[in-house]
């Protein structure tokens, strides 16, 4: 398994990381019966912890799919080279960032510096086929 394949698996349990706390965090908030009820009831909007880690996996669910797309387009193309190395390994820790200053409070560090390299890890897997496309 390729280094790309085991940060994309590392990714997805990172994915299901967010959404176990989101969902626990939720509950804690508004009670284990309204979240196993139909929902229908109106609640006061999330707050301060849950609020932020709610976020943070919507979030990691909007950028999720253009990292394995370009993952999986690597292993399907046979191409490893250092770009799509860095690309992974920016996407996963930047992700693992993202989630850890969420929950923190750290609004600006987790926009600027964790969202921002997540992002410059899909562009770089993404900038490789790209030179793959004009090289042929």
């Amino acid at each position: 398994m390729t280094i790309e394949f085991q940060l994309l698996v590392a990714s997805i349990f990172l994915g299901l990381i967010h959404l176990i706390a989101a969902s626990h965090l939720i509950s804690f908030q508004y009670g284990y019966r309204w979240t196993a009820g139909s929902r229908e009831e109106p609640v006061p909007p999330l707050r301060g912890v849950a609020n932020r880690v709610d976020q943070a996996a919507t979030n990691f669910l909007e950028t999720f799919p253009f990292f394995a797309t370009a993952v999986l387009l690597a292993h399907a193309v046979d191409r490893h080279p250092a770009l799509t190395l860095l690309g992974a390994h920016l996407y996963f820790w930047a992700r693992l960032g993202y989630l850890l200053a969420a929950a923190a409070g750290f609004g600006l560090v987790r926009s600027v510096l964790f969202w921002n390299t997540a992002l410059t890890g899909i562009i770089l897997l993404l900038l490789r086929f790209s030179y793959d496309l004009q090289v042929k």
